[in-house]
């Protein structure tokens, strides 16, 4: 069967790319091997937040006595109940994209793909029956897996991946969380938040290490209140699972130390789905690891594409999907604009959350700007205070000469949700005044951004 347009994995990436392809009038088949909406609606972003938000409700359970609530008898974690819960959110999802599948018509085919010379998709069934798809554009969207050390092979029982650790058969009493990143980090907070004794063991000096630094000296700080165990500027040198725990050899800058734990956690980033995709056979380009790509994800071979984690750039699931429509609306003819990866935000969903987007503070003066640095902390908040979540602020960086507004990093309830407020502020290049005068309702935590920028012009009224 022939096809305008064939994707190769349906993830965040390649789903929206199908999607706006066919919003386009292009034929498009999807190739995947697994559950539709790939790892991020099965075992990424969407279950994880499940797991996340299960925590949270814990947490303000145990808490209620802080908020006027009684609540007799002990208040417990139901561990079984909680995965099933984040199992039945990601079924549901991925079920969501079937039916935007069939409303778009969109051909999925189930399979392993490989590209063939001459614009020739192979597809291996499960039973492996071979079958060719013709297509005038192939977008490869693969997307990633969690990535082994070699000193810290995953076995799926003791020393896990970011799959297993949301499906274990039982909560472990302990963990060891290797790699403070979003993936880390919110393993982290979750398996501590309801009951896991965790340590978190970080090779950077600070934990969250993209973040800037203040973020993350207040995530250490959140979470070592928390009871959680930080380990900074240290290295697991290896692990021994041959007994009933564990035992995890640390270097520090103090010497080794042993850790036991029932299961050790790495989340020490990706490795890409390269293997297999018929990239040497076809003479697409690679580079350490990632397909080359120009600014609209055209590879070297004509009519062969690859966008998302694959490809240089923020493994992030809303940066695959802007990449999917830019690439698909190039193929239609339709002017687009390459995207900024400038202005990209990230958000990791501990407690508290992170939100950020732009350059941090080190990175804005190591580039020679003269800067203009506002900060307003969430005790200073009416709303943070009435929600009983006081840790946090917001930290905002603006070029002193010309105004621009260089960053925003924040860290504290709900601030996930309010990066955005940044994201269309600086892609509009607005002003801090402009900001400033903006009315922001009250009482909200949004009004911290308003204040940060007021801060930083020397403005700020509630501080």
């Amino acid at each position: 069967m022939n096809y305008d347009v064939i994707v190769i994995g349906s993830g965040p990436g390649g789903y929206v790319a199908a999607i706006r392809a066919s919003q386009l009038g292009l034929k498009v088949g999807v190739v995947e091997r697994s559950e539709l909406g790939g790892i991020c609606l099965n075992w990424g972003c969407i279950p994880t937040k499940a797991l996340l938000k299960s925590a949270q409700v814990f947490e303000y359970a145990k808490h209620a006595a802080d908020y006027g609530i009684s609540i007799s008898g002990e208040v417990n974690a139901d561990f079984d109940a909680i995965v099933k819960r984040s199992r039945g959110v990601a079924d549901g999802m991925s079920k969501g994209i079937q039916f935007l599948f069939k409303k778009n018509k969109i051909d999925h085919i189930a399979g392993t793909g490989k590209l063939k010379p001459g614009k020739t998709v192979e597809v291996t069934d499960a039973d492996g029956k071979k079958t060719d798809f013709q297509a005038g554009h192939i977008i490869l969207a693969t997307g990633a897996r969690s990535r082994e050390l070699p000193n810290l092979k995953q076995d799926g029982k003791k020393i896990i991946g970011y799959r297993e650790a949301m499906t274990l058969p039982k909560k472990p009493e302990s963990m060891v969380v290797v790699g403070s990143g979003a993936i880390g980090s919110e393993f982290a907070y979750f398996y501590n938040a309801i009951g896991t004794k965790v340590t978190l063991v970080e090779f950077m000096p600070n934990v969250v290490p993209v973040e800037d630094e203040e973020v993350s000296k207040q995530l250490e700080r959140s979470f070592k209140k928390a009871g959680m165990k930080v380990m900074t500027s240290s290295t697991v040198e290896s692990v021994d699972a041959t007994g009933d725990l564990c035992k995890v050899t640390v270097k520090t800058k103090k010497g080794e130390e042993i850790i036991e734990a029932e299961i050790v956690l790495s989340a020490v980033g990706i490795a890409t789905n390269l293997e297999g995709l018929g990239l040497e056979e076809t003479g697409v380009k690679t580079d350490k690891g990632k397909v080359e790509v120009d600014d609209y994800y055209r590879t070297n071979v004509e009519g062969v594409y690859a966008i998302g984690d694959i490809v240089h750039g923020p493994a992030l699931a809303h940066v695959a999907s802007h990449e999917g429509i830019i690439c698909v609306e190039k193929i239609a003819g339709k002017h687009v604009e390459p995207l900024d990866y400038g202005n990209i935000p990230g958000c990791t969903y501990t407690h508290p959350e992170i939100a950020s987007v732009g350059m941090t503070e080190k990175a804005a003066r190591d580039a020679g700007y003269d800067v203009k640095v506002g900060k307003f902390p969430y005790s200073a908040s009416g709303k943070a205070s009435a929600s009983g979540s006081k840790d946090g602020f917001v930290k905002v960086i603006f070029d002193a000469k010309y105004g621009e507004w260089l960053g925003a990093h924040l860290i504290g309830d709900n601030v996930t949700e309010m990066i955005a407020e940044v994201v269309v502020a600086r892609k509009l290049e607005t002003t801090g005044e402009e900001i400033i005068k903006a009315v922001h309702p009250h009482p909200t935590m949004s009004e911290a951004i308003m204040e940060a920028v007021a801060a930083a012009y020397d403005e700020v009224i509630h501080l």
